[in-house]
């Protein structure tokens, strides 16, 4: 792991297409991250939650799912 410190308005490369930018420096730091579109830029505990979703997805039985659609109610037409 490379440690760095930098001051608001400084800026680290990584390779030659993505920039990470200290845009505000205070008790909170805002990054602001410059990357080509085709590059996936999301903060760490959302990729956490995703994939604690697509597990529990993947324990899910056929007949948990059939008991939770059975209580899910009908809208009256």
């Amino acid at each position: 792991m490379l440690i760095i410190r930098r001051k608001e308005g400084e800026s680290i490369l990584i390779g030659e297409d993505i920039e990470i930018i200290v845009a505000e420096a205070g008790t909170r730091v805002k990054l602001a991250i410059k990357a080509p579109s085709n590059v996936a830029v999301i903060r760490k505990e959302v990729r956490l939650v995703e994939q604690q979703n697509l597990d529990a997805s993947r324990t899910t039985t056929s007949a948990a799912l059939m008991k939770i659609a059975g209580k899910l109610s009908v809208p009256k037409q």
